[in-house]
Protein backbone atom coordinates (compact mmCIF):
# COMPACT_ATOMS: atom_id res chain seq x y z
CA UNK A 1 0.00 0.00 0.00
CA UNK A 2 1.43 3.53 -1.06
CA UNK A 3 2.21 5.79 1.59
CA UNK A 4 -0.36 8.04 0.37
CA UNK A 5 -3.08 5.32 0.93
CA UNK A 6 -5.24 6.66 4.20
CA UNK A 7 -5.26 3.53 5.63
CA UNK A 8 -1.55 2.92 6.38
CA UNK A 9 -2.50 4.33 10.05
CA UNK A 10 -4.05 0.50 10.72
CA UNK A 11 -0.17 -0.49 10.76
CA UNK A 12 0.70 1.05 13.50
CA UNK A 13 -2.72 0.07 15.85
CA UNK A 14 -2.12 -2.75 18.26
CA UNK A 15 -4.86 -4.91 17.31
CA UNK A 16 -4.01 -7.89 19.35
CA UNK A 17 -6.44 -7.95 22.79
CA UNK A 18 -5.57 -7.03 26.02
CA UNK A 19 -4.45 -9.70 28.48
CA UNK A 20 -7.33 -9.90 31.24
CA UNK A 21 -6.21 -8.22 34.54
CA UNK A 22 -6.85 -9.91 37.78
CA UNK A 23 -9.38 -7.88 40.51
CA UNK A 24 -7.50 -5.94 43.14
CA UNK A 25 -7.39 -7.08 46.69
CA UNK A 26 -8.17 -4.92 49.50
CA UNK A 27 -4.74 -4.58 51.98
CA UNK A 28 -4.12 -7.23 53.92
CA UNK A 29 -4.52 -4.62 57.03
CA UNK A 30 -7.94 -3.20 56.37
CA UNK A 31 -8.73 -6.98 56.53
CA UNK A 32 -7.61 -7.81 59.64
CA UNK A 33 -9.10 -4.15 60.89
CA UNK A 34 -12.74 -5.19 59.61
CA UNK A 35 -12.27 -8.85 61.30
CA UNK A 36 -10.96 -7.26 64.74
CA UNK A 37 -13.68 -4.51 64.71
CA UNK A 38 -16.05 -5.66 66.66
CA UNK A 39 -13.63 -6.92 69.53
CA UNK A 40 -11.96 -3.34 69.46
CA UNK A 41 -15.13 -2.11 70.06
CA UNK A 42 -16.24 -4.15 72.97
CA UNK A 43 -12.91 -3.15 74.40
CA UNK A 44 -13.48 0.32 74.19
CA UNK A 45 -16.89 0.10 75.69
CA UNK A 46 -15.75 -1.71 78.66
CA UNK A 47 -13.01 0.79 78.91
CA UNK A 48 -15.37 3.68 78.85
CA UNK A 49 -17.12 1.72 81.65
CA UNK A 50 -14.10 1.03 84.04
CA UNK A 51 -13.31 4.43 84.11
CA UNK A 52 -16.66 5.47 84.28
CA UNK A 53 -17.18 3.71 87.87
CA UNK A 54 -13.65 4.86 88.92
CA UNK A 55 -14.81 8.42 88.19
CA UNK A 56 -18.20 7.93 90.00
CA UNK A 57 -17.97 9.11 93.24
CA UNK A 58 -17.89 6.15 96.15
CA UNK A 59 -21.97 6.66 98.48
CA UNK A 60 -20.37 7.76 101.88
CA UNK A 61 -20.47 5.09 104.73
CA UNK A 62 -24.14 5.81 107.00
CA UNK A 63 -23.03 7.61 109.96
CA UNK A 64 -23.67 7.08 113.48
CA UNK A 65 -27.10 8.91 114.58
CA UNK A 66 -25.78 11.93 116.50
CA UNK A 67 -27.70 12.62 120.16
CA UNK A 68 -30.79 15.06 120.30
CA UNK A 69 -28.72 18.21 121.20
CA UNK A 70 -30.12 19.64 124.34
CA UNK A 71 -30.07 23.19 123.81
CA UNK A 72 -33.08 24.66 122.80
CA UNK A 73 -34.05 24.52 118.87
CA UNK A 74 -36.60 27.19 118.58
CA UNK A 75 -37.79 30.35 120.73
CA UNK A 76 -41.27 32.30 121.23
CA UNK A 77 -41.39 35.86 122.63
CA UNK A 78 -44.23 37.33 124.10
CA UNK A 79 -46.87 34.76 123.13
CA UNK A 80 -50.39 33.50 124.17
CA UNK A 81 -51.52 30.02 123.10
CA UNK A 82 -55.28 29.19 123.65
CA UNK A 83 -56.55 25.71 123.47
CA UNK A 84 -60.16 24.74 122.50
CA UNK A 85 -62.28 21.82 122.40
CA UNK A 86 -64.84 20.48 120.52
CA UNK A 87 -68.05 23.05 120.71
CA UNK A 88 -65.06 25.89 120.61
CA UNK A 89 -65.38 26.74 124.32
CA UNK A 90 -61.59 27.94 126.05
CA UNK A 91 -60.13 24.73 127.61
CA UNK A 92 -56.21 26.10 127.95
CA UNK A 93 -54.67 29.25 127.67
CA UNK A 94 -50.89 29.91 128.35
CA UNK A 95 -48.77 33.01 128.04
CA UNK A 96 -45.61 33.86 129.14
CA UNK A 97 -42.51 36.17 128.39
CA UNK A 98 -40.35 33.83 126.63
CA UNK A 99 -40.87 29.76 125.82
CA UNK A 100 -37.80 27.66 124.87
CA UNK A 101 -37.88 24.21 123.60
CA UNK A 102 -35.55 21.64 124.10
CA UNK A 103 -35.56 18.64 121.51
CA UNK A 104 -33.51 16.39 123.93
CA UNK A 105 -37.15 15.30 126.13
CA UNK A 106 -39.24 17.80 124.27
CA UNK A 107 -40.01 19.72 127.59
CA UNK A 108 -40.61 23.03 127.30
CA UNK A 109 -39.51 26.50 129.46
CA UNK A 110 -41.21 28.80 130.20
CA UNK A 111 -40.42 32.25 131.60
CA UNK A 112 -43.15 34.48 133.72
CA UNK A 113 -45.55 32.35 132.83
CA UNK A 114 -48.95 32.42 133.69
CA UNK A 115 -51.52 28.70 132.98
CA UNK A 116 -55.37 28.54 132.92
CA UNK A 117 -57.13 25.72 132.60
CA UNK A 118 -60.68 25.05 132.52
CA UNK A 119 -61.84 21.62 134.15
CA UNK A 120 -64.75 19.53 132.38
CA UNK A 121 -66.85 21.35 135.19
CA UNK A 122 -66.16 24.35 134.01
CA UNK A 123 -64.53 25.53 137.30
CA UNK A 124 -60.65 27.14 136.25
CA UNK A 125 -57.49 26.72 137.64
CA UNK A 126 -54.76 29.39 137.74
CA UNK A 127 -51.20 28.72 137.75
CA UNK A 128 -48.68 31.53 138.20
CA UNK A 129 -44.53 30.72 138.77
CA UNK A 130 -41.35 32.74 137.18
CA UNK A 131 -40.18 29.53 135.33
CA UNK A 132 -43.01 26.60 134.44
CA UNK A 133 -41.62 23.58 132.97
CA UNK A 134 -43.86 21.76 130.69
CA UNK A 135 -43.47 17.72 129.52
CA UNK A 136 -44.62 16.92 125.62
CA UNK A 137 -48.08 15.97 126.14
CA UNK A 138 -48.48 19.16 128.72
CA UNK A 139 -49.71 16.46 131.26
CA UNK A 140 -47.16 18.23 133.86
CA UNK A 141 -46.15 21.28 135.26
CA UNK A 142 -43.10 22.21 137.39
CA UNK A 143 -43.35 26.00 138.65
CA UNK A 144 -40.62 26.89 139.95
CA UNK A 145 -39.96 30.75 142.17
CA UNK A 146 -43.08 32.58 143.75
CA UNK A 147 -45.28 29.85 142.66
CA UNK A 148 -48.92 30.06 142.67
CA UNK A 149 -51.93 27.53 141.74
CA UNK A 150 -55.70 28.70 142.58
CA UNK A 151 -58.62 26.48 142.12
CA UNK A 152 -61.61 29.24 141.83
CA UNK A 153 -64.73 28.16 144.48
CA UNK A 154 -67.19 26.55 142.71
CA UNK A 155 -70.66 23.84 143.18
CA UNK A 156 -69.52 20.52 142.78
CA UNK A 157 -71.91 17.89 140.91
CA UNK A 158 -74.15 17.01 144.09
CA UNK A 159 -74.72 21.24 144.82
CA UNK A 160 -72.09 20.82 147.46
CA UNK A 161 -70.06 23.82 148.08
CA UNK A 162 -66.41 23.41 146.54
CA UNK A 163 -64.03 25.88 148.44
CA UNK A 164 -61.46 28.26 146.77
CA UNK A 165 -57.79 26.27 147.16
CA UNK A 166 -54.56 28.54 146.86
CA UNK A 167 -51.27 26.29 146.89
CA UNK A 168 -47.90 28.79 147.59
CA UNK A 169 -44.52 27.54 147.34
CA UNK A 170 -40.96 27.77 145.97
CA UNK A 171 -41.71 24.61 143.79
CA UNK A 172 -44.96 23.04 143.10
CA UNK A 173 -45.26 20.24 140.58
CA UNK A 174 -48.87 19.85 138.70
CA UNK A 175 -50.25 16.99 137.58
CA UNK A 176 -53.45 17.62 135.26
CA UNK A 177 -55.29 14.32 135.07
CA UNK A 178 -56.00 13.37 137.62
CA UNK A 179 -55.67 16.99 139.30
CA UNK A 180 -52.67 16.55 141.92
CA UNK A 181 -50.43 19.11 143.61
CA UNK A 182 -47.12 17.86 145.37
CA UNK A 183 -44.17 19.39 146.62
CA UNK A 184 -40.84 18.50 148.54
CA UNK A 185 -40.44 21.93 149.65
CA UNK A 186 -41.81 24.05 152.37
CA UNK A 187 -45.75 25.14 151.06
CA UNK A 188 -48.84 27.11 151.64
CA UNK A 189 -52.76 26.22 151.26
CA UNK A 190 -55.15 28.28 151.47
CA UNK A 191 -58.51 26.70 151.56
CA UNK A 192 -61.19 29.04 151.81
CA UNK A 193 -60.68 31.28 155.21
CA UNK A 194 -58.20 28.10 156.26
CA UNK A 195 -54.20 28.48 156.21
CA UNK A 196 -52.18 25.52 156.47
CA UNK A 197 -48.33 25.24 156.48
CA UNK A 198 -46.15 22.53 155.81
CA UNK A 199 -42.65 21.20 154.67
CA UNK A 200 -44.11 18.76 152.00
CA UNK A 201 -47.53 18.68 150.03
CA UNK A 202 -49.47 15.65 148.19
CA UNK A 203 -52.91 17.01 147.31
CA UNK A 204 -55.17 14.64 145.33
CA UNK A 205 -58.03 16.63 143.72
CA UNK A 206 -60.00 13.31 142.87
CA UNK A 207 -60.42 12.75 146.46
CA UNK A 208 -59.84 16.58 148.18
CA UNK A 209 -57.35 14.81 150.43
CA UNK A 210 -54.49 16.75 151.04
CA UNK A 211 -51.14 14.64 152.65
CA UNK A 212 -48.63 17.49 154.96
CA UNK A 213 -45.66 16.28 156.35
CA UNK A 214 -43.01 17.67 158.37
CA UNK A 215 -43.78 20.75 160.57
CA UNK A 216 -47.39 21.58 159.96
CA UNK A 217 -49.12 24.70 160.50
CA UNK A 218 -52.73 25.34 160.77
CA UNK A 219 -54.82 28.23 161.16
CA UNK A 220 -58.69 27.90 161.40
CA UNK A 221 -61.09 30.60 161.01
CA UNK A 222 -64.44 29.98 162.72
CA UNK A 223 -67.24 30.27 159.99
Amino acid sequence: MSPSDPLDFLDTVDLTEPAARPPKRKPKLLDRISIYLPVLLMGLLALASYWLLRATPTPEAPQAARPVSSEPDYFMRGFSVKAFDADGSLKSEVLGDEARHHPDDDRIEIDNARIRNIGPEGRPTVATAKLVTTNADNSQFILQGDAVVVREAAVGPGGQALPRLEFRGEYLKVFVDPERVISDQPVTLLRGTDRLVADSLDYRGDTGVADFKGRVKVQLIPR
